[in-house]
């Protein structure tokens, strides 16, 4: 660049701006042109070209005049640079017909003005013009050659830099700008349906996914008297990347030539017309969004059109058309836009009661979202013109769809006050929740949001508060969510206690919707409610469900590090561990996220975590968690996260509230897709015996009576069952309901008349016995996407996305039901009747999605458009019989008659060019061209013989198998190679015995030989099918049966089917029994025949498929020769598998250590039977285990071998194997010689046994094809059960029913004992060809209890194997991911292990062996605890040959049942919290009393005097009173005061039941129906057991079952002791002093000595009583206890006398004190 520009003929820099002189005439010709394509040669592109000739003049100061001559547009559609522009002639006389007279507009300084234009001037004119004019913007500065500033052009006001070049010499200069189009501040765009969409105001620019940029070039020349402007060319180019891809983007480049042709001296005349100002260069949007991204239509007669179109379309879908449907679906949308609401009442009247067309209708309106459509479905719902449904459909349509404006949002308002709406809950509810999101995405646009918008919310929340209507309450709350609004925010404290006192007594479900209501505020103003729910999380007077809501809020707002410290250090000093443990699992699952929008936060959690304790991360199941999943790729700046909110609450074991929600993030935007959330209260009540008076029981009465003596305590608040969910969509909640009783009993009223539910069953049966018959359809749009952004030729750049969507069915089914039901309907009737069916189903879903990217304009179109459809469709026709008695079922239905499509999907790309002159001649040009495309015949699906055949597995240092991918076979890859981008695939499967072929058809034909982009594999066109064809075979099929028997009669079916063919029945008549024929029918014999021949073959042989390196998933017969032979000869001698030979030498080197050599002596037990091992002390072969592995008989040498060992070298020792005198199960494999060891469990399972010989089936099933001129063809299944106490069977057997056919598939499982369950599946001929078998034992593995798991596969076909060795290649890879760790080491080559070994209730060892690859972790963690061996005094003790499954079930559910027990001074909590306490002997204690509104039983508990060791217990139960005790050495039972004998059980006879039983040494008590499970008692030991249902209502020394450990000393008045001794004493019953036992009273005390709190003089009173002798009474025993005071001045009035609020009273200081245990009672004075 030159370093200074100088003058000319002394002018100054300014003069560079170009100038019109006055009286002169400039002409210029100009041209531009707009491309949209991909940046590859060879791919069709679109566009529009426009040239003129311009004149302009000087008319007066900055007034100038423009003359537009000769305009021609011409469209582009082809392939550049090949093909030419083609002439628009008659779109060409309607532009000039608009550009024909002159524009006047202002230019100073180089600087355009406003712009005048003919009032009739079409604005795409005028923008054609401020594309023109914008050329000529140029802004210099005076000093400077190169500069940056903000400069307003068409795109708005965007970053330009300049450069000036000065050619002093030759008079000429140059001046060059350039603009980025991502850096503006105020930009020219419209975006619609973008509501839902947030932008990410701190991302980086370079994220975006739609980048532009724009250069001018001038040319100036000077003159006399400044410089003119001779040429000046510009280029703009859009980038668009779907997928954030650098080289997959799709471009519009757009140019603009202007050049100076010549100078008149004569001006241009003055427009005769009047000119209006049009504004500034800015581009003016206007009827942009009318034309939707559809094609043209030329609109003359809307109405008249619409009907035309609605009748189209009906037509077009009853056709079957449906892509032409919803083309047309889309166009009535559009018109519907533009029609009046007298034109659409006309045409509802036409068409509201014709039945097809009446759905499209409604949708169509929902769809427009104009003022008329919203308004017309508001006097429609008024008049009661709609159903229930229909409205409830329509409804949140026509909300979501609607533009916000003011005029829509008056007719919102009325719908809010409509009494017809209003008398619907339903509707009510959608209407609110709906207007809530017309505020937001009105105040979306606007910076002010006006009030009156918010009023008809906030009124009806104060109107809810004021009736006390919590429903009502709950409304309002989330309407203003959706709203999302500041000025709500004083509104929404109102309901929080924290902020408003009041609140305090709503219920907890009030204050959690009110967090939520402030998650959108949120995004406004985040300080503000981080503020706000930072309070509420700190406030731990609230409900924890309340304050975990404040937690999800309080990280929405995305606080910085400090807050998220503060949070985190909080929790370390929390006294509640359920909300201590869902914060502490929301940081983790942020700290681990990857999303850019939430880095700072992320990190600093991850700083925060290190604060807390890592105990937190070990929660129990009980406890409140945070689920995170998801994933971001930095790559495609995409990336979506799931997250699943579990909130437990005291009363529940499980979580009773449950939100979860995916979010999706691309380029710099977040979207909310969906949230769900369900809300439980008390639904354990729902499972509870009903109906029990329990306030008119004695129990009842005393307890109130207690409960005035416990100082402070207090009943829990009445909870009613109830659930509640919502859902949200895009971030709007959608819908919410509460279904409780009142719910469920206004729905049965609403349908049937009747709240009986058995009414109800039979009204359904009575609709269903009439039939159904009809036709459905849904058609809907699913969405409306649009971004424009102006060009600077002046014509718009539009993206744009909009679906339609269709879903419908047609019906029609019969019931006949005999005998008919009779009119004292019992439900049981159904059972025994006959039900015949007819059905013909016809259900259809569409899916059709359009994209775009060009110009979109009422004129023309030109661009790339993109076209996906789904379409899926089936037909059912079907007859039924079911014989309910019998126990039978029958269909029938017929064989495919024609070809059917069930499912597809197909996508194209055009370059498209339309204009409104010629609509019906639209260019369309595949993105690709066509070429040559070879035809593909269909085949089936056979892989080639090369991916099947095995290759060598071991490469180095990972399993080749991952290096193996699937290979093509050589006809595939040519067509794959013809033309370099055509794929065509088709994978048929026949059916022939039910007359149809299934096909999957693959074709693709794509643009990715250019780049290997996602863009450019999307680009061309795509079909994927899945389509149904007949198969014509020998015998035409006539229909299709399938019978289902079971019961009795299971095997006379098989014997009816069996006898229709003529040539078997001959034979099956020779059998006299049932049996006999149902296996000869089966070939049974054949099927064991030939299992007990595999079973007598010599060892040797066998082993020729066990190699030290072999293929996975690779036949037998496919390894080498070599390796087999050398492996069986080791094998032979070693006794052993040689899979094993990997282990390693320390392990060979511990056998060794024992003494004996391990190959002499394995030899030996070879040759003896595995009955009867040697030594039950060395480690022996198995000859159930097909690994091999050893196993040791003695625990303590078996672990000391293995302590130092890492965990995948340990081995499994079965339980069965332990105890050495347990008979094995399997006769015929422990008789045999020890060949049978090395066959594996595939030979164990395979017992020579068939169940038949001594069991009828139970079920049996035929599904046959019934053939006109042939034998019938199909299936038959037979299934035989055998269960025994200690072992059971089941057997499945498929055969063909066609005689001559030998295919078989065979199913055995088996109990073998109570410690080991084993399967087997084989299929082939007579089930000999493949196999698979698996077996499940317990036992241990090191010295923990284990589990193990084995599959085998002998055989497998090929298509298993190539997808087994698909699955595998990602294991290593997804092993890492998760953390495990991997080794190679060789096994058998045919088996996988699975081994977990419980280390702890809480935490299992999992090792996985693979033939080439063991992958391991140690402490995992389980999610619920499982008891290794469960100790559980109360239950009975189990056989030890129970089984071992059930029984771990059974323990599981035990372990989580709470339990309390005392045992001397030792006492444990429901929550498992252990505290020492010495209990005053004589005195009661509440060890566990009910404490909701119910009060059923109190267990109170003393220390006896006599001795420290015995106490006696108390327990009250409706009208019993139950005392247990020790007299004597003897336990004793009292019930009501009367001696009671405890050898006999005692059963009330109340209306809850309760049973007194021994048990061991003592008593049981068991009273479900009240919440006590179980009650042991035996004089030393106290322990009980409550229900489920009682979690959160218990109170007492037991605590309250809350999980709550950190609140558990907590006193009868709510306040939490000091210490275990002062919690202990705040539960005893005080007693009259003079006629009980008990001496202690408790009483407040004061501080004796004097006491200066705050500098001054004060006396201070304990909050709570201190347990002190009664008057008359002296302490002999005393115990130290720590006591909360209150401290008031010391002149103060307040004394002990008369105060009894102390409790209240807060806490200045904590001091300890003396409480009394014990007292001497000489002095007591009592009346005679």
């Amino acid at each position: 660049m030159h370093p200074s520009l100088s003058s000319h003929t002394g002018g100054q820099k300014q003069d560079l701006e170009p100038i019109f002189h006055t009286g002169k005439t400039y002409l210029y010709g100009y041209e531009s042109f707009i491309l949209h394509g991909l940046p590859s040669r060879g791919l069709a592109m679109s566009g529009v070209r426009l040239t003129c000739k311009l004149e302009i003049s000087h008319v007066s100061r900055s007034d100038h005049l423009l003359q537009i001559r000769s305009p021609k547009l011409e469209e582009y559609n082809g392939f550049w640079p090949m093909d030419p522009f083609t002439p628009s002639s008659r779109l060409t006389e309607t532009i000039a017909a608009c550009l024909s007279q002159a524009f006047k507009f202002e230019y100073t300084e180089g600087r355009v003005g406003s712009i005048f234009a003919p009032e009739d001037c079409p604005i795409l004119c005028t923008n054609l013009v401020r594309g023109i004019l914008n050329m000529m913007q140029i802004t210099i500065k005076k000093s400077q050659n190169a500069y940056e500033l903000q400069e307003a052009g068409i795109e708005g006001i965007c970053q330009t830099r300049y450069v000036l070049q000065d050619d002093s010499k030759n008079n000429r200069a140059t001046i060059s700008k350039s603009k980025d189009l991502t850096d503006c501040q105020e930009k020219a765009v419209k975006n619609m349906g973008m509501a839902y969409i947030r932008p990410c105001p701190t991302c980086a620019l370079k994220v975006r996914n739609i980048k532009g940029t724009v250069t001018f070039t001038y040319k100036m020349k000077y003159d006399d008297n400044g410089a003119l402007m001779t040429s000046a060319t510009s280029k703009q180019v859009y980038q668009i990347s779907p997928f954030n891809e650098p080289n997959g983007a799709a471009v519009m480049e757009a140019r603009q030539e202007l050049a100076l042709v010549d100078i008149k001296r004569t001006p241009i005349s003055a427009p005769k017309t009047r000119l209006q100002n049009q504004g500034s260069l800015r581009y003016h949007f206007s009827g942009e969004l009318l034309q939707m991204p559809i094609p043209l239509m030329r609109i003359k007669n809307p109405d008249l059109q619409l009907t035309e179109t609605l009748w189209q379309l009906v037509q077009n879908n009853e056709e079957g058309a449906t892509k032409e449907a919803s083309a047309k679906f889309l166009q009535m949308v559009q018109l519907f836009r533009i029609v009046t609401l007298e034109q659409i009442e006309s045409l509802w009247v036409q068409f509201a009661n014709d039945l097809p067309y009446r759905p499209w209708f409604l949708s169509a309106i929902c769809a427009a979202g104009a003022t008329d459509t919203f308004r017309f479905l508001k006097e429609k719902i008024h008049d009661e013109k709609l159903s229930i449904w229909e409205t409830a459909a329509t409804l949140p349509l026509a909300f979501h769809f609607v533009t916000p404006n003011k005029q829509t949002l008056e007719v919102a308002s009325t719908f809010l006050t409509c009494p017809q709406i209003q008398k619907t809950p339903m509707h009510r509810i959608i209407v609110y929740l709906g207007y809530g999101s017309m505020v937001n995405k009105y105040c979306a646009q606007t910076s002010l949001c006006p009030i009156e918008l918010l009023q008809p919310l906030h009124d009806l929340a104060t109107e809810a508060t004021s009736k006390g209507d919590a429903k009502d309450m709950v409304l309002a709350l989330k309407a203003i969510g959706n709203a999302g609004e500041l000025a709500s925010i004083k509104r929404i404290l109102k309901f929080l206690p924290t902020f408003s006192p009041a609140a305090a007594s709503l219920p907890n479900r009030i204050h959690a919707d009110a967090m939520l209501a402030l998650r959108k505020i949120a995004r406004k103003d985040p300080a503000k409610v981080r503020e706000i729910s930072l309070q509420v999380f700190m406030d731990d007077t609230l409900a924890p469900n309340v304050r975990m809501v404040a937690c999800v809020v309080l990280f929405e707002t995305k606080p910085p590090l400090p807050t998220v410290t503060a949070v985190a250090s909080s929790l370390l000093t929390e006294p509640s561990l359920q909300v201590a443990s869902f914060t502490y699992s929301h940081m983790k699952a942020l700290a681990a996220g990857r999303i850019p929008q939430l880095y700072a936060l992320s990190a600093a959690c991850n700083i925060a975590i290190k604060l807390l304790s890592p105990r937190l991360d070990r929660m129990s199941y009980r406890y409140s968690k945070v689920i995170h999943a998801g994933d971001y790729s930095s790559e495609y700046q995409a990336g979506a996260i799931w997250r699943v909110y579990l909130m437990s609450s005291p009363s529940t074991m499980f979580p009773s509230d449950i939100i979860t929600k995916v979010r999706v993030y691309y380029a710099n935007t977040a979207t909310d897709i969906i949230e769900v959330a369900l809300r439980s209260q008390s639904l354990t009540e729902l499972i509870r015996k009903k109906n029990i008076p329990f306030a008119e029981y004695d129990t009842y009465k005393t307890l109130k009576e207690l409960g005035k003596t416990l100082l402070g305590w207090k009943e829990l608040p009445p909870e009613d069952p109830l659930v509640s969910a919502y859902a949200k969509v895009l971030g709007q909640e959608i819908a919410f309901v509460d279904i409780d009783k009142d719910a469920i009993q206004q729905t049965m009223m609403s349908l049937t008349g009747s709240s009986n539910w058995q009414p109800v069953v039979k009204k359904v049966v009575e609709d269903v016995q009439r039939g159904i018959s009809g036709r459905w359809t849904l058609p809907a749009m699913v969405g409306e996407l649009r971004h424009i952004v102006p060009t600077v030729v002046g014509l718009p750049l539009e993206l744009s996305l909009c679906g339609a969507m269709l879903a419908q069915a047609a019906a029609d089914v019969a019931t006949q039901i005999s005998p008919p039901l009779s009119d004292n309907f019992r439900p049981s009737q159904l059972l025994e009747t006959n039900m015949d069916i007819h059905a013909d189903l016809k259900p259809k879903a569409y899916f059709h999605m359009i994209a775009m990217m060009g110009i979109n304009t009422q004129y023309f179109q030109s661009g790339l458009e993109f076209h996906a459809e789904f379409s899926a469709n089936a037909t059912v026709k079907f007859d039924a019989g079911i014989n309910m008695k019998e126990k039978n079922l029958k269909i029938e239905t017929s064989p495919c008659r024609q070809e059917v499509e069930l499912a597809a999907v197909r996508s194209e790309v055009y370059a498209i060019s339309r204009n409104m002159e010629e609509v019906d001649s639209e260019k369309k040009s595949h993105i690709l061209p066509h070429g040559e495309v070879p035809s593909i015949s269909d085949q089936p699906f056979q892989p080639s013989e090369r991916s099947s055949n095995a290759g060598i597995w071991k490469q180095r240092n990972i399993p080749s198998v991952i290096s193996k991918g699937y290979q093509q076979s050589s006809e595939e890859a040519h067509y794959h190679s013809a033309g370099g981008r055509f794929y065509a695939r088709t994978f048929c499967r026949k059916l022939e015995s039910l007359g149809c072929s299934a096909c999957l058809s693959l074709k693709s034909r794509n643009s990715a030989f250019l780049r290997n982009t996602y863009l450019h594999k999307l680009v061309g066109e795509l079909e994927a099918k899945i389509v149904l064809k007949p198969v014509h075979t020998d015998g035409d099929i006539d229909k299709i049966q399938l019978e289902i028997q079971e019961g009795s009669k299971a095997a006379s079916k098989i014997i009816d089917v069996a006898s229709t063919r003529s040539k078997e029945e001959d034979e099956t008549s020779l059998y006299g029994d049932i049996q006999a024929k149902v296996k000869k029918i089966l070939s049974i014999d054949n099927v064991f025949k030939v299992a007990n021949k595999t079973r007598h073959r010599k060892k040797r042989v066998h082993r020729t498929d066990k190699t030290a390196v072999t293929d996975l998933w690779a036949r037998p017969s496919d390894i080498p020769p070599s390796s087999s032979s050398s492996s069986s000869t080791a094998s032979s001698a070693d006794g052993k598998k040689p899979g094993n030979e990997y282990k390693k030498d320390e392990i060979r080197q511990a056998r060794k250590k024992r003494g004996s050599s391990s190959r002499s002596s394995s030899g030996r037990r070879s040759s003896s039977s595995s009955g009867s091992s040697a030594s039950s002390k060395i480690c022996s072969s198995s000859s159930e285990d097909p690994s091999g592995d050893r196993h040791c008989s003695g625990d303590i040498e078996y672990s000391n071998q293995q302590a130092n060992l890492p965990v995948y070298q340990f081995w499994f020792k079965p339980a069965d194997k332990q105890d050495p005198g347990r008979e094995l199960l399997n006769s015929s494999i422990s008789s045999s010689s020890s060949s049978a060891s090395d066959e594996g469990i595939s030979r164990a399972v395979s017992q020579p046994k068939f169940l038949g010989d001594s069991k009828p089936p139970i079920l049996a099933a035929v599904l046959r094809a019934i053939h006109r001129n042939k034998e019938p063809t199909g299936l038959q299944l037979v299934l035989y059960t055998d269960t025994q106490p200690m072992r059971s069977r089941i057997q499945m057997f498929v055969s063909s029913i066609t005689g001559s056919s030998r295919w078989k598939l065979c199913a055995d499982a088996s109990l073998i004992n109570s410690h080991k369950v084993s399967g087997s599946l084989k299929w082939g001929e007579d089930c000999q060809d493949y196999q698979i078998a698996i077996q499940i034992a317990t036992g241990q593995f090191a010295a923990y209890p284990a589990m193990q798991m084995k599959l085998e596969w002998p055989e497998v076909p090929s298509t298993i194997r190539t997808t087994a060795r698909w699955f595998y290649s990602f294991l290593p890879g997804a092993a890492y991911v998760l953390g495990y760790s991997q080794r190679q080491q060789s096994g058998p080559s045919h088996q996988a292990t699975l081994v977990m070994a419980l280390t702890s209730p809480r935490n299992c060892d999992v090792v996985l062996k693979l033939p080439e690859l063991t992958i391991y972790d140690r402490a995992i963690r389980l999610p619920l605890p499982f008891p290794s061996s469960p100790d559980t005094p109360i239950s009975t003790l189990r056989s030890p040959d129970q089984d071992v499954f059930s029984q771990a079930t059974l323990s599981i559910i035990e372990n989580l049942k709470a339990r309390c027990s005392v045992l001397q001074n030792t006492i444990t909590t429901f929550n498992g919290v252990e505290f020492n306490y010495s209990m005053p002997a004589n005195c009661y204690h509440v060890l566990v009393q009910d404490c909701s509104p119910e009060l059923k039983f109190l267990v109170m508990m003393k220390r006896l005097e006599e001795s420290a060791d015995l106490t006696a217990i108390n327990v009250r139960l409706a009208s019993h009173q139950v005392d247990m005790y020790v007299s004597n050495g003897l336990i004793q039972l009292k019930i009501n005061g009367v001696q009671a004998p405890t050898d006999v059980p005692y059963t009330s006879n109340s209306d809850a039941s309760m049973l007194i039983s021994s048990e061991k040494e003592g008593l049981l008590l068991k009273a479900p129906d009240y919440g006590i499970d179980k009650l042991y008692y035996d004089g030393h030991r106290l322990e009980i057991q409550v229900a489920f249902w009682m979690a959160g209502k218990t109170c007492g020394i037991c605590g309250k079952y809350d999980a709550e450990k950190k609140r558990e000393y907590q006193m009868p008045s709510g306040y939490l002791a000091k210490d275990a001794v002062s919690f202990g004493q705040s539960w005893i019953i005080s007693e009259d002093p003079c006629a009980g036992a008990c001496k202690l009273q408790r009483k407040f005390v004061k501080i004796k000595k004097s006491v200066a709190f705050e500098k001054k003089a004060a006396k201070c009173f304990s909050i709570e009583p201190v347990l002190h002798c009664v008057g008359g009474c002296s302490a002999t025993r005393t115990v130290s206890v720590s006591v909360g005071f209150h401290c008031v001045p010391a002149d103060s009035a307040l004394n002990l006398e008369g105060q009894i609020r102390l409790d209240q009273k807060p806490e200045d200081v904590v001091s300890t004190v003396s409480a009394h245990t014990a007292c001497s009672c000489q002095q007591q004075s009592c009346p005679a």
